[in-house]
């Protein structure tokens, strides 16, 4: 298996970014697009567990949109042959001040690449 290939490595970061610009702009339908529609995706928030990609998309149309833009840090792409990778980044609130992780499970689908896991959590202050 081959890490990092450059190509793979770029598609990824560009649907990462994708994803960010999303979800600092609340833009439901990017986001609920960038999720794999299968019963098996997983989102793990900081205050809640969703399975399937109907329960994130439902998570995703009534979350608060306050405090959305944040800065990333330390954010690693690795990349598992042509069609699995993961990033990982930690990220801080501007307005609140809040610091936390985000780890993402990527696949390539028919429809490109999207997120079949991901976990958020915040670090205690």
């Amino acid at each position: 298996m081959q890490i990092n290939l450059p190509d793979v490595v770029a598609e990824v970061k560009a649907a990462f970014d994708r994803y960010e610009q999303a979800l600092v702009n609340n833009n439901v339908v990017v986001l609920d697009e960038l999720f794999w529609n299968s019963p098996h995706t997983i989102r793990y928030g900081v205050t809640e567990n969703l399975y399937g990609y109907e329960s994130i998309a439902q998570f995703r149309s009534s979350r608060p949109t306050v405090d959305l833009q944040r800065d990333l840090s330390n954010t690693v792409i690795t990349t598992y042959g042509r069609d699995f990778a993961t990033v990982n980044t930690e990220f801080h609130r501007q307005s609140s001040g809040k610091t936390g992780r985000q780890s993402q499970t990527w696949i390539r689908t028919a429809d490109g690449w999207r997120v079949a896991s991901a976990h958020v959590s915040l670090l205690s202050s």
